[in-house]
């Protein structure tokens, strides 16, 4: 029962003690001294925390604490090493095991974890349950078990991983160790989920604020994919970028034509060779590389705290995918944004993918129901003009209680209503009613918006189209603004979009009351107004001298290399923005910055501290 008496009276003082030494926090993110808590009282548990919450923690503080070897499933090679890198960074002692290490490294730390060496060991969940690794954790007694991304372990999920499943036999072969489910998005269906499938005993469940109050959210109608993209990476120069794109040619051709743009992009996706993937992903974590598009392949792996914006040129299949790769965006706590280019026929090539995946599965009515349930979430979150913050609270069950964010496109009035909207859709509906008159197959959204807005194509003058009385009723409009209209029509239900192969348009009972004058329409487009700075950007800022900042990231980036480690690992920006704020110029002073613990101060702290005296003398100097 010594787990039992650790849990219940080790004081907050000695837990924060630890997290002093070796992270340099002075106090604790919402939850994580109850989820340590629950690791140190033998207490199953399950916590949600948002990404950049501080989940990490909550499992890496007790085994130092209790003095004991801890186990932690992760599902990605690139994230433990990150995670182990960071960690020994700040001198604690971890390790991981996976298929990148030789023969004689798996030996070493295998000899490690029987004598004690380490708190920590990392591995994957295919790993986990093999008789070798088995034999060496039974050996040391393992008394916790962390399961990391555990939303891959429920069907209801938005990454189901079948062998995340067999996790549950943890509980048989070790009866006496308690296990603990960690991951970002969870709905409550999920929640249950996770907790009866690793078969958990009356766990506790921890469930944060989803809210993520440093994110800028912005959905924005996509008319010129590339175009677009660009315009949002250039209000972040320097900075971090994640550009997600649905498939690997998608990458591709993102990532040229950010360069024809005069943007260094490289793509990212699992149809690369192994080697120019390592490339790609390590200078983007050392900060030699600051924009990659990518397909969600370049995901869980992915820990640089410093990433200023993700973009979305698709809408992703679910609110929880969401939710999880616009995280990747100020895990430092600083402000980000986060970029949305959405339109309707994102959820119809969607629901092809979808379809098409489940066939092979062993129950794919189940998974298809699922998948189709979490796409139609998603759609609604695109196309309702609501605060985006209060969208994401509720789909994940919390109530959000501020009237206006201050951090949407929404709130900060970015999106206004189209003019004479009702008039428009009549104008495009009557001309889909025309084209379709005496067809016997019908025509897609391309023919209709080069009807409509009086293109000269061959098809048209096949089909006499140039005749119709709606031929060029809304030629004084750019052709992708229409197409993004018709697409908006399509979600609110007032045209009807095959799902076959080659989909045509089609109208319903709606699109004849429209027609007839008894709907009102409302469409919507972003205002020409230049991006607000937000609150949260502002005050970020505040006392810091940028000039410094730029200086200490140039410091971090050399030592970086010199190490062979990702940037974030020597300091995060919060750190450097504090070091730019308060200008240590002893070591005593440099030791009480945000993010500066014992073994950073001994690695780092003369070298840092010498740079911001050289620079305040020489900025005195110049007075």
């Amino acid at each position: 029962m010594e787990t039992v008496r650790i849990g219940q009276s080790v004081s907050r003082d000695r837990m924060l003690s630890f997290v002093e030494q070796y992270w340099g926090f002075d106090r604790f993110r919402p939850l994580q001294e109850e989820a340590i808590r629950a690791v140190l009282s033998h207490q199953d548990s399950v916590v949600v925390l948002p990404t950049g919450g501080g989940k990490s923690l909550c499992y890496q503080v007790p085994p130092v604490l209790a003095e004991r070897t801890d186990v932690v499933v992760s599902p990605l090679i690139s994230l433990m090493k990150d995670q182990v890198d960071g960690l020994q960074a700040c001198g604690y002692p971890a390790v991981a095991l996976h298929t990148g290490m030789t023969s004689a490294e798996r030996d070493e730390a295998g000899r490690g974890i029987l004598a004690g060496k380490y708190r920590l060991v990392f591995v994957s969940p295919e790993r986990i349950l093999t008789p070798g690794f088995m034999n060496i954790i039974q050996q040391v007694d393992v008394r916790a078990f962390a399961i990391d991304e555990a939303h891959c372990i429920s069907h209801w999920g938005h990454d189901f991983r079948p062998e995340y499943r067999r996790l549950a036999t943890l509980k048989e072969r070790f009866p006496s160790a308690s296990v603990h489910a960690y991951t970002a998005t969870a709905t409550e269906r999920v929640r249950g989920d996770i907790a009866e499938q690793l078969d958990l005993n009356d766990p506790e469940m921890l469930v944060g604020d989803f809210d993520r109050s440093n994110l800028v959210y912005r959905v924005i109608p996509r008319v010129d994919v590339h175009g677009q993209v660009a315009d949002v990476i250039r209000r972040h120069e320097r900075e971090g970028v994640i550009v997600y794109c649905l498939s690997r040619k998608d990458t591709e051709s993102m990532a040229q034509a950010l360069r024809e743009a005069g943007i260094v992009a490289e793509p990212y996706h699992a149809g690369l060779d192994t080697e120019q993937r390592r490339r790609t992903q390590d200078a983007f974590a050392e900060e030699s590389l600051d924009v990659v598009a990518a397909t969600v392949a370049f995901g869980m792996g992915i820990d640089r705290s410093n990433v200023r914006c993700v973009v979305h040129a698709t809408m992703p299949k679910s609110v929880e995918h969401y939710q999880q790769e616009t995280g990747r965006a100020g895990r430092d706590g600083l402000e980000a944004e986060c970029v949305l280019l959405y339109s309707a026929a994102d959820v119809m090539r969607w629901e092809s993918l979808v379809r098409r995946s489940t066939e092979e599965s062993a129950d794919p009515e189940e998974l298809l129901k699922a998948a189709m349930h979490l796409l139609e979430q998603m759609r609604l979150f695109c196309t309702r003009v609501q605060c985006r913050h209060r969208a994401l609270a509720e789909y994940f069950g919390q109530t959000y209680l501020t009237d206006n964010c201050a951090a949407c496109d929404v709130c900060l009035d970015e999106v206004e209503g189209v003019e004479d909207a009702t008039v428009t859709a009549q104008k495009i509906i009557s001309c889909v009613a025309r084209i379709n008159r005496g067809s016997d197959f019908g025509f897609g959204v391309g023919h209709a918006v080069d009807v409509v807005t009086g293109a000269n194509t061959e098809q048209i003058r096949r089909h006499s189209h140039d005749g119709l009385s709606t031929y060029g009723l809304l030629s004084d409009m750019p052709r992708k603004t229409v197409t993004n209209l018709v697409y908006q029509l399509i979600d609110l239900g007032l045209l009807e979009r095959s799902a076959d192969d080659r989909p045509v348009l089609g109208l319903n009972d709606s699109s004849w009351e429209v027609m007839r004058g008894n709907r009102q329409v409302k469409l919507f487009k972003p205002k020409a107004k230049p991006v607000a700075k937000t609150r949260a950007a502002i005050e970020s800022w505040e006392g810091v001298d940028r000039s410094l900042f730029e200086h200490l990231r140039g410091v971090r980036l050399e030592l970086a290399r010199e190490r062979g480690a990702p940037a974030f690992v020597i300091f995060s920006d919060a750190t450097l923005r504090d070091m730019a704020r308060e200008r240590p110029t002893t070591l005593e002073v440099f030791r009480r910055v945000h993010g500066v613990g014992d073994a950073k101060l001994s690695r780092f702290g003369k070298r840092f501290v010498s740079e911001i005296k050289h620079y305040c003398d020489k900025d005195e100097g110049g007075r």
